[in-house]
């Protein structure tokens, strides 16, 4: 009986299989061709499944010099976001070996402590928003293998970095809200500064001057629903004429939007068009439902994930923008 409650060793699989240990080390580090033949290999593999056994990582892992520990450093969970970006990015660490530390900035965008008595060597390697990156930096991850999530290629502390297509999401807003006949926008921005916000408001500027007669105004406020409602309602109020289209650099804002529009008596879409960007679950529980870009957030953390696992293994990580798509819903319409 005090067998059975005994965790199963090499030695155990060695005596099983009727090899040694060194030919068990082998099988199951995959090293054994020309080594053993293929039919020891297979009984080793069969004696470890009947019995259970699991090699010691972390032995394995001290004598490596490695932790299998990867670091995800974000802003604070105000949405589910970057719960997708977690488990995109666990879901492929896991099928290498690897676990993820998931660690939201305390204050959001602010620095935070280290959580660790030393970052170097409990980590292999860290992925990090751009939005967290004092955080980052106040922990030294980027004294690390790093992968800068939305960060500016050009100028990034990381050795590579994984973008979705903002620019593009941008682009098909507008061409969505001029297409509707709109010509006088408010753009409610993300009151932050990181590279992800600065391109959502260029590309939108850029945009709309393309087209004669447009009007752009702005208005910031932090990602929360009551500080959308109040930058959104001040600037409706004091606006003349009017916007016909306020654009929003996240779902959260859109939300905060229309507290405001209806409180100033606006009707959605009637009176004014809404959009977001991010496509939560938020999106569909707003009346009407929000035309919004969908961002795969999963996908986002899995190409993060990929893109590290190439830096540790002295690959070029893969190139390329993550797409993403405007969901046209209906908060949106032709201006009367």
């Amino acid at each position: 009986m005090a067998r059975a409650s005994t965790r199963p060793t090499s030695r155990d699989v060695a005596q099983a299989a009727g090899v040694s240990q060194a030919a068990v080390s082998l099988v199951l580090g995959d090293k054994w061709r020309g080594r053993v033949s293929a039919a020891t290999a297979e009984r080793v593999r069969e004696a470890a499944q009947d019995l259970g056994y699991r090699p010691n990582l972390a032995a394995r892992n001290l004598r490596l010099g490695r932790t299998r520990t990867v670091l995800l450093v974000v802003p604070a969970l105000t949405t589910e976001f970057f719960a997708g970006v977690y488990t995109g990015a666990a879901r492929v660490a896991a099928e290498h070996g690897f676990g993820v530390v998931l660690y939201p900035s305390p204050e959001g965008i602010g620095p935070a402590r280290d959580p660790f008595g030393s970052a170097a060597a409990a980590l292999d390697g860290v992925i990090a928003s751009s939005m967290a990156a004092d955080a980052l930096t106040a922990i030294r991850g980027d004294q690390l293998p790093l992968v800068m999530l939305d960060s500016d290629p050009e100028g990034s502390l990381g050795a590579a970095t994984v973008n979705l297509d903002i620019r593009d999401g941008v682009r098909q807003v507008a061409e969505h809200l001029l297409a509707l006949g709109h010509r006088r926008f408010l753009h409610l921005a993300a009151d932050i500064p990181s590279w992800t916000f600065e391109i959502r408001a260029r590309e939108l500027a850029t945009r709309l001057a393309e087209v004669p007669g447009t009007e752009l105004r702005t208005a910031r406020a932090p990602i929360s629903f009551e500080d959308a409602l109040t930058a959104a309602g001040t600037a409706l109020t004091a606006a003349s004429p009017r916007p016909t289209a306020l654009v929003c650099d996240d779902d959260k804002l859109a939300a905060g939007a229309y507290k405001a529009a209806r409180r100033l008596g606006l009707r959605i879409p009637d009176d004014i068009s809404i959009t977001g960007l991010d496509d939560l679950a938020l999106a569909r529980a707003m009346d009407p439902e929000l035309t919004t870009v969908r961002l795969d957030a999963e996908l986002f953390g899995q190409r993060g994930m990929e893109a590290l696992l190439a830096v540790l293994e002295g690959r070029t990580p893969r190139e390329g923008d993550i797409p993403v798509e405007l969901v046209v819903r209906g908060s949106t319409a032709p201006p009367r």
